[in-house]
């Protein structure tokens, strides 16, 4: 969490996870990242049914269409999120449904705001190799050269086509995140650096030293649904101790939960 951030609407909150819907960015013509993150959620009092999660404490969550959504789009629609905690882990499951007679399309992410202990000594191993949208550079396509991604100043980038794990690790607190998604392809990583981080209100000016943005997201491709038709993604953060070999999670230990 931002040390300055505001929380109070209509101003989203800089930290957390915010929901990017019905756009990334400024991927688009509406407002940056979308309506969603600015909006008032009301408890789901009647969620569909998911699969039952053993030793875990969740919240279902809506938000629908208003009627100014349906005039300047993307018409109506449910968005819900269940979020589940368990020991060492947060799941998040976010469906968007069509409530409309039209088939409407959308983009979406999860912006995850991840403490570290210094972010000039992070890792991100995962989109090597990988084509990726630099925004610091009108968005011009280059391909992943690193064998892994190391952050010396700002970056905003959105990776394509990444695998459904990618892990965070953060050397001085001998700690790995884990990050585990599937029905979002794309994946953005983001850090302001010391001059855009002085420039933000609502980011203190040490701020970006301990923070990156490394989100699951559905950007290059927008999700197309047709009316009275469900998506649904799945996004899961864990904590592990730092085990690597070859850059790569060892896999006896990837779903040990740090306590």
């Amino acid at each position: 969490m931002s040390t300055k951030a505001v929380r109070k609407p209509p101003k989203a909150i800089r930290g957390g996870i915010p929901v990017c819907f019905p756009q990334f960015g400024n991927f688009g013509s509406l407002e940056q990242h979308g309506f969603a993150r600015n909006r008032l959620w009301s408890l789901d009092s009647n969620p569909s049914p998911l699969s039952p999660s053993n030793s875990q404490s969740s919240v279902d969550l809506i938000l629908k269409s208003t009627q100014e959504d349906v005039r300047s789009g993307p018409r109506r629609f449910e968005l819900r999120l269940r979020i589940s905690l368990s020991d060492g882990k947060l799941t998040m499951i976010p469906r968007v449904r069509n409530t409309d007679s039209k088939p409407f399309s959308f983009m979406f992410a999860l912006r995850n705001y991840l403490s570290v202990s210094d972010v000039s000594e992070v890792r991100v191993e995962g989109l090597e190799t990988l084509d990726y949208f630099d925004n610091l550079m009108q968005r011009e396509r280059h391909t992943e050269q690193a064998d892994a991604i190391t952050i010396d100043g700002e970056i905003d980038r959105v990776y394509l086509r990444t695998p459904t794990k990618i892990a965070i690790i953060d050397h001085e607190k001998k700690r790995t995140i884990v990050l585990r998604k599937e029905g979002m392809p794309d994946a953005a990583v983001w850090n302001p650096w010391e001059k855009k981080a002085k420039a933000l209100p609502d980011m203190g000016d040490e701020d970006y030293k301990t923070m990156l943005c490394v989100d699951s997201a559905a950007i290059e491709t927008k999700i197309v649904l047709k009316p009275f038709e469900e998506w649904r993604g799945r996004q899961e953060l864990s904590t592990v101790s730092s085990s690597y070999c070859s850059g790569q999670l060892d896999p006896r230990k990837g779903f040990e939960f740090a306590s």
